[in-house]
């Protein structure tokens, strides 16, 4: 079917995609607003529920087909950083399913404006401003906060899409010093399908098909000082982009 004939179908999908996506973050929203009221703990973990089985839900209705492929699996009682590739605008409803137990997000500042995906993000996200270096300081503190009280991190150590033409965009620093001082290790988790799912070229893009996470074997922190980041942040960066060079081998 030529690409003129399939566009009338795409908007089609797309709006009854986008359609759900809305109906069913004012449907979370009231939920969300409940469990705030918990604090940021107890709270916070309703919250990722709440929004666990809104992604699982809106996955099925839109025909995403999602897998957890573990090469580890995660103590659901242990605390992790876990760091993944980012290169689409689904990567956030990616990670919400594919990561099983409480996390807090770090996330960028601009995403708190949309409508009530935003709202929704700042009650669960820790926000920050890479382009202010207090900022940055002060979103660490609120991850070793986190970390203390035995909540998992999740973090795009890319900072912002992959728009490099190769598997990953070189790493921020914050992830690997973070989990060198709080003694906590780093599982790297690869989304394989983003990109064929949702690119970020234009809204258009979704498609129903498979969504696959990897989560790779972790990256042990003991007896390392942060003279050690860049190494630390050069090992997990190689073990991801290997699996990404890989993609063709693993199960659809």
């Amino acid at each position: 079917m030529s690409t003129l004939l399939r566009w009338p179908f795409r908007v089609l999908y797309m709006v009854y995609a986008l359609s759900w996506f809305l109906v069913m973050m004012v449907v979370a929203a009231p939920f969300v607003l409940l469990a705030a009221c918990f604090g940021p703990i107890r709270g916070g973990n309703l919250i990722n529920r709440i929004l666990r089985g809104w992604s699982t839900a809106w996955f099925f209705v839109v025909g995403i087909r999602h897998r957890n492929i573990y090469r580890y699996r995660p103590d659901v009682g242990s605390r992790y950083i876990f760091v993944l590739n980012h290169i689409s605008y689904i990567d956030v409803a990616i990670a919400v399913e594919a990561v099983r137990q409480p996390f807090r997000a770090l996330g960028k500042m601009e995403v708190k404006s949309i409508p009530v995906l935003g709202w929704i993000y700042r009650v669960f996200v820790i926000m920050v401003d890479r382009r202010d270096p207090a900022d940055r300081a002060r979103s660490l503190l609120d991850m070793r906060r986190f970390l203390d009280r035995g909540i998992s991190i999740l973090i795009f150590p890319e900072g912002t899409f992959n728009d490099t033409g190769g598997p990953l965009k070189r790493f921020y620093d914050g992830s690997f010093r973070i989990a060198i001082e709080t003694g906590t290790p780093i599982v790297p988790v690869v989304l394989l399908d983003p990109w064929e799912r949702m690119h970020r070229r234009h809204l258009f893009s979704l498609t129903p098909g498979p969504s696959r996470a990897v989560f790779l074997e972790p990256f042990g922190v003991e007896g390392l000082t942060l003279d050690d980041v860049a190494a630390l942040k050069e090992r997990v960066y190689r073990a991801m982009e290997r699996c990404l060079l890989e993609k063709a081998s693993f199960p659809a």
